[in-house]
């Protein structure tokens, strides 16, 4: 059986763009300062690069699943002109209150368990990025690493960030934490 490769997933908005309550405009997707750079150099790595993002706007009827595939396409196409598009999105169009419960809706695991199946991913070896506590709590699930970043919502959040989570200030500051991570990982390998 092939090796499985780490992968690096990243929560959307207030992560890789800045943040937008219930984003329905693909004209409104602006990334966050070295957003481009900081998932080449995890891109150079090796990592697979991993959307995951809860979209209750949908369930809320605030936004149509049209208007989130257009906002979805436009950062892809921000992203692949810069030469490094993700390898997959994945996303939870419910909220509990409107559709009842799910499995994706972050932090639950149905998202990343999918993205593992379909990209041959170790989960237990991957990086977990977000500016909520919920978009990084499945790292313990799996055990894998959970970094903050105090973009979006992060600054509010990480008055309560457990213990064993990371938080730095960007996707860049992510992306060194990181990466430092893994070359470790390397040296440490037989």
């Amino acid at each position: 059986m092939p090796d499985l490769r780490a992968a690096v997933f990243l929560d959307r908005d207030g992560t890789i763009i800045q943040e937008e309550d219930y984003l329905a405009d693909p004209e409104g997707v602006v990334l966050v300062s070295g957003a481009v750079e900081a998932l080449a150099r995890l891109r150079r790595a090796g990592l697979a690069l991993v959307v995951v993002t809860n979209q209750s706007g949908i369930a809320r009827g605030l936004y149509t699943l049209d208007q989130y595939r257009a906002v979805a396409r436009r950062l892809d196409e921000l992203l692949e002109a810069r030469g490094v598009r993700p390898d997959a999105t994945y996303f939870c169009p419910h909220h509990p209150d409107f559709t009842g419960p799910c499995s994706c809706r972050k932090p639950d695991t149905g998202m990343y368990r999918e993205a593992a199946r379909d990209l041959g991913l170790d989960l237990a070896r991957s990086f977990f990025v977000g500016d909520r506590i919920k978009d990084i709590l499945p790292a313990r699930e799996f055990g894998g690493r959970g970094v903050l970043v105090r973009t979006g919502y992060g600054v509010r959040e990480e008055v309560d960030l457990p213990r064993d989570m990371e938080a730095v200030d960007g996707l860049p500051e992510a992306a060194s934490w990181i990466l430092e991570r893994v070359e470790n990982r390397r040296r440490e390998s037989p």
